[in-house]
């Protein structure tokens, strides 16, 4: 136009390019710098962290905002996050896989398993990771140089002590699971074990999932320098998990949020299983100090 002494109609028509977008001013948003602001501290803060989970995080932290106008200045960033590849498995022939014996209500089914980690110094770190299925909350997480069968027994009883009794609980078949000490215990307290088919890891998925989120949120990103410090983060983890995280199967409501929302269909039979539990902890290992000092 300025070069040649074209109209805007002319110059338009020789370029290709419609008019109304050449007379397109861009305007920002007056909030958009605080906002891309806020995004990027929760994605550092929160490196696994997807536009969905984000879009969850800021509305909390009071923003109202469209999920659209997030994605749109995710992508425009760059910060998404890589996807993984997902491994199709079969849902496994046995009865007790948590496709095929789901859990209905708040305590119906707990899960187990553990997590393996280091510290600086190369020597090992497990992680006992307690679930509740319908909920999603995380019980426990015990760290350790080493967790035995009596370990075991020690973390349920504290959790069972707060909590009460669950109606089953899931694990695989590892032998801190299926020791007879735990087995004998489990049944004297009321609670069925739902032993999951060897070598079929998905059969147990809740767990696995729990784990995964541990894994890639915190044991991946840090370097325990001490037994300490790894019980500290961890547990603090934990924590955050239960209370500031979104998740996704709960309508990214937090755990505690949903269960402070649930209402056992059994909670009669529940709540006289949890007035007893001290007395079946007791009477199941007499001979134990943690458990008689819980009792």
């Amino acid at each position: 136009m300025h070069g040649h002494g074209m109209s805007e109609r002319r110059a338009c028509l020789v370029a290709g390019q419609n008019r109304s977008t050449q007379r397109l001013k861009i305007s920002i948003a007056g909030d958009e710098f605080q906002l891309l602001k806020d995004m990027r501290h929760f994605s550092r803060r929160h490196p696994r962290f997807g536009y969905r989970r984000i879009h969850r995080v800021l509305l909390r932290e009071g923003w109202r905002i469209n999920r659209k106008r997030i994605h749109r200045l995710w992508r425009r960033e760059g910060m998404q996050v890589p996807r993984k590849r997902i491994k199709r498995r079969s849902l496994g022939d046995s009865a007790n896989s948590c496709t095929r014996h789901r859990a209905e209500f708040k305590d119906h089914v707990w899960t187990y398993d553990f997590v393996f980690d280091r510290t600086e110094d190369g020597r090992q770190v497990k992680i006992l990771a307690v679930v509740d299925e319908y909920t999603r909350e995380s019980l426990a997480t015990h760290v350790a140089r080493s967790i035995k069968a009596t370990d075991v027994i020690d973390v349920l009883a504290k959790v069972m002590v707060e909590r009460g009794t669950p109606r089953c609980i899931r694990s695989d078949n590892g032998p801190e699971f299926i020791a007879a000490a735990v087995t004998k215990w489990l049944d004297s307290v009321g609670t069925d074990t739902l032993f999951v088919g060897p070598g079929a890891p998905w059969e147990n998925g809740y767990i696995e999932s729990f784990n995964s989120r541990l894994r890639d949120e915190l044991l991946n990103g840090e370097l325990f320098l001490g037994l300490a410090e790894a019980r500290y983060l961890v547990e603090s983890w934990r924590v955050e998990y239960n209370t500031e995280r979104p998740h996704s199967a709960l309508n990214y409501q937090t755990p505690l949020e949903f269960a402070a929302c649930c209402s056992p269909s059994d909670s009669a039979s529940l709540r006289l299983r949890a007035n007893s539990t001290r007395d079946c902890l007791a009477a199941a290992a007499p001979g134990s100090t943690q458990l008689t000092r819980l009792s």
